[in-house]
């Protein structure tokens, strides 16, 4: 019966694949002779700082099921790429890993693309603690212009709390800030980011007192769909409807899209686009 057929040991057949596929000598091991290709099974639970018998019966499909901490180690010790260590942990806990946060910049050209290509919706690309590395010329128009703000400064709760602008632009500047402080918790207690907002957090309580107030209540939600309505300087009253989806292979990055939700809505925004 070949492996794929045979997925009652799903895990032991990914990881043993996985570790024929690395050259012992890029990890340093002695160059001798071996019997089959790859690292050893002791090999990996060394690099993964748990016992070779676990991960050996873990291959072999005893044990139960291994925990999070552990499968984590064992894609950093196998090398595993993000899409590979998401299907590690699909097909070892039934369930995709925690959002991890990443501090690196930026998005790369093809999903920039993919942001210009949106237009005339404002579209934009966020972290896990809504710092935004990526946007279009409508959500410039729109929006923000970010691309006029140093990076440290591109964050949405900086947005909301600390710019006029963005405040004077909200239909309902108190409930929207609510719902930002709200979900931004979720994401970046998902993202196992405390130490990173910290600064942030601390910073937003000194100038706003509002900030302060609407963080103190604890409120958490989600952030996947809705309608928002902005007051545009020179467009006057618009609506959207916003879809927030993580990018694919970049768990960390969500990308929101708001949509004009009527044809006079798109009519006005493709005049000031031009």
């Amino acid at each position: 019966m070949s492996e794929f057929v045979a997925s009652d040991n799903r895990l032991g057949v990914y990881l043993k694949d996985r570790r024929a596929k690395l050259d012992p000598a890029a990890f340093g091991f002695a160059g001798e002779r071996r019997r089959t290709p790859g690292l050893r099974r002791e090999e990996v639970a060394n690099r993964a700082n748990i016992s070779p018998t676990w991960y050996t019966w873990l291959e072999q499909g005893r044990g139960g099921a291994p925990s999070s901490d552990v499968l984590d180690r064992i894609a950093r010790a196998l090398m595993l790429t993000d899409v590979e260590r998401e299907h590690l942990f699909l097909i070892g806990l039934g369930r995709p890993p925690e959002v991890r946060y990443r501090s690196e910049q930026g998005i790369t050209p093809r999903l920039q693309g993919v942001l210009d290509a949106l237009d005339p919706c404002p579209a934009l690309i966020r972290t896990a603690i809504w710092d935004v590395v990526g946007w279009n010329r409508a959500a410039t128009v729109l929006l923000t212009d970010c691309g006029a703000l140093p990076p440290e400064e591109r964050n949405v709760l900086r947005f909301i709390f600390l710019d006029p602008r963005v405040r004077a632009a909200q239909y309902d500047w108190e409930s929207v800030a609510r719902f930002v402080v709200a979900a931004f918790r979720v994401d970046a207690a998902r993202a196992g980011a405390a130490d990173e907002v910290e600064p942030l957090i601390d910073e937003l309580c000194r100038k706003s007192p509002e900030f302060l107030a609407m963080w103190r209540d604890n409120d958490v939600r989600t952030h996947g769909e809705g309608v928002k309505h902005i007051k545009h300087p020179v467009l006057g009253l618009l609506s959207f409807e916003y879809s927030a989806f993580q990018v694919d292979g970049r768990p960390d990055l969500s990308m929101v899209v708001y949509n004009p939700a009527t044809a006079e809505d798109v009519a006005k925004i493709k005049g000031v686009l031009g």
